[in-house]
């Protein structure tokens, strides 16, 4: 099958499937006749499987790993685990990053509708964002210090 069907029968365009065959990870044969790429069934599972790892959000070089233990006939389950593993645990501290400062965000609404504008000085943009700075790193301070046990304890 040629690009046009193969990104067809998967619902994807033929620059995806192009783009995957520039990089390696596609390997259609070419016609001595027309110079015309011919795609295989072989290649259609491996645009699935690329289009499932992407969606789980491997990128391009792992799953270029993936493929060389494949292509040498091993299994790369164990390896799809390890890195799924990782990509969970990443997506964790992410995620808590994330409502963290969602949780800034949030403050800052709240507190800053309460404040005028004022005008920028020569020492200050905006007195908002400049004041933020100062009020987390008390915060992050106190945390610390309530945290760090005391010669009295």
């Amino acid at each position: 099958m040629r690009v046009n069907q193969l990104a067809k029968n998967l619902n994807i365009t033929g620059d995806t499937v192009r783009f995957y065959t520039r990089i390696g990870l596609l390997s259609p044969a070419k016609s001595s006749v027309n110079g015309y790429k011919d795609y295989s069934d072989k290649d259609q599972s491996r645009m699935q499987f690329i289009l499932s790892a992407r969606n789980l959000g491997f990128s391009v070089d792992e799953i270029k790993v993936i493929f060389s233990r494949t292509d040498q006939g091993e299994s790369a389950c164990s390896l799809v685990r390890q890195m799924i593993q990782q990509k969970l645990e990443e997506t964790e501290k992410q995620f808590e990053e994330m409502v963290k400062l969602r949780s800034r965000l949030s403050n800052a609404v709240t507190d800053w509708s309460h404040k005028p504008d004022k005008a920028p000085t020569g020492n200050m943009i905006c007195h908002l964002i400049e004041g933020t700075y100062t009020e987390s790193s008390q915060l992050e301070t106190n945390s610390e210090s309530s945290m760090t046990p005391s010669l009295e304890d």
